[in-house]
């Protein structure tokens, strides 16, 4: 059991990070080896991570922040990101937040159905064949499935069977590509060596029924038939800021949206920004980040155009927001029973099914597309993501401790977010204090 109340953590980013550390570990009652993992002292060995990987050398770490105030279906969550760009964390609490108080998001996710491909070649005519493979359709799926009996057992397993004739890609004298589709629950696994080993194991049976030839087995990261939505509805005048009406910059997002629908350049940005936010969370929590990523962007030029994955319109005076994606995620399998502080993000998260998780995630997108697209069409993007920077330049400057966010401050001041400003700053220091802003004093 947890302390977990609320995602409302007011002031949590001013605090020192010891004391928001402190205040994780009464709330999710941590241990002391978890508290340590997330200090990044013993997280991941470099013992573990040869197992992991060829040619290993050392481990690479990210930042881990919280994502606040992120309510889905009425639950509280605190949304675990690694990452290291700046804002990130920053823009989908502060866009959660305003979501929340207008009811928080609402969200559903599909069964965790994914798709094995198997091509075949030389296998006659298409037609003909397709009706041998589709009359074998409960022998194929009962030798995939006795591949994995668990997964039976479970509710999961091999479903269907689907048959695709696609035009040769040389033309029309080329032979036309037959594609089946194992359609598999992988229930709380992502499914990507499930899947592989049935795609694998029914190929002799195919090879038999069409006296073709199979050469590729492989699942598709393109899980269409495992989708996540999330949906929020703000109130226009909700949205007031920089000193600007709310009417003003709900139409302003409605406009990035109508561009980001109508242009493929403006859309591969608007998605980005959308995976900012579900990249960094499937990273923390030990996700195929890779697999999502490629999903997503295949899913977004289903129609044969390149979309946003989220879109954003004005309906009775409100602002309502909409993301549909796939979402192959799992909460067995991989990293996740394997990297210690995947453990402690999930934790943290409090998600316990791969629906659930699948629902924050989509939310997480919405969030943080919600924030880019309200500052993109009102003040600018550079506005509140150069604060940000700032520390990172002052970082690179020299600056450290309680003076890196002085020498932030200082350069957004003057407007001049450059290293050689930081520079010039700390070097216009009494000769003590720029010492102390350096951690070089003695």
């Amino acid at each position: 059991m947890s302390n977990f109340v609320t995602s409302r953590l007011a002031g949590f980013h001013k605090l020192p990070m010891e004391e928001r550390r402190a205040q994780i570990a009464q709330m999710f009652r941590l241990s002391p080896e978890e508290m340590d993992l997330l200090s990044g002292h013993g997280s991941l060995q470099t013992t573990l991570a040869n197992q992991m990987i060829e040619n290993a050398v050392g481990t690479f770490s990210l930042p881990l922040g919280l994502g606040l105030n992120m309510m889905v279906n009425g639950r509280e969550y605190l949304v675990p990101m690694a990452v290291e760009e700046p804002s990130v964390v920053a823009a989908v609490s502060f866009a959660a937040k305003i979501v929340r108080e207008a009811g928080g998001f609402t969200a559903e996710a599909d069964d965790s159905m994914m798709i094995g491909q198997v091509q075949l070649t030389r296998y006659g005519d298409p037609t003909e064949a397709t009706q041998k493979i589709l009359a074998h359709k409960e022998q194929l799926l009962a030798l995939a499935n006795s591949f994995h009996p668990s997964m039976i057992r479970r509710g999961g397993g091999a479903k269907d069977v689907e048959v695709r004739v696609l035009p040769a890609p040389e033309g029309p004298r080329g032979e036309p590509l037959l594609i089946v589709h194992l359609l598999v629950d992988t229930q709380e696994a992502m499914g990507a060596n499930l899947i592989n080993t049935m795609a694998e194991g029914i190929t002799p049976l195919l090879e038999q029924i069409t006296g073709g030839k199979v050469y590729l087995r492989i699942l598709s990261n393109l899980a269409d038939r495992r989708l996540a939505r999330a949906t929020c509805r703000i109130p226009t005048s909700a949205l007031a800021d920089f000193d600007l009406p709310g009417e003003l910059i709900a139409e302003g997002i409605s406009q990035a949206s109508r561009f980001a629908q109508a242009d493929p350049y403006r859309a591969a940005t608007h998605n980005k920004g959308v995976m900012n936010g579900i990249d960094a969370v499937a990273i923390a929590t030990g996700q195929d980040w890779r697999a999502i990523e490629a999903g997503a962007h295949a899913f977004a030029c289903r129609d044969g155009q390149y979309r946003p994955l989220s879109t954003w319109h004005l309906e009775e005076g409100h602002l309502v927001g909409r993301i549909e994606l796939p979402m192959a995620l799992g909460l067995v399998g991989g990293p996740i029973k394997v990297h210690p502080g995947v453990q402690v993000a999930l934790k943290l998260m409090q998600a316990h099914t791969v629906r659930e998780m699948s629902m924050v995630f989509a939310s997480v997108g919405l969030a943080q597309n919600f924030a880019a697209v309200r500052a993109l069409g009102s003040v600018g993007i550079q506005k509140g993501h150069m604060a940000m920077h700032a520390r990172c330049v002052a970082v690179t400057a020299g600056a450290r401790g309680d003076w890196v966010e002085k020498i932030a401050n200082e350069l957004v001041k003057v407007g001049h977010v450059k290293v050689e400003k930081a520079r010039e700053i700390i070097a216009a220091l009494p000769p003590h204090e720029a010492a102390a802003a350096t951690g070089t004093a003695g």
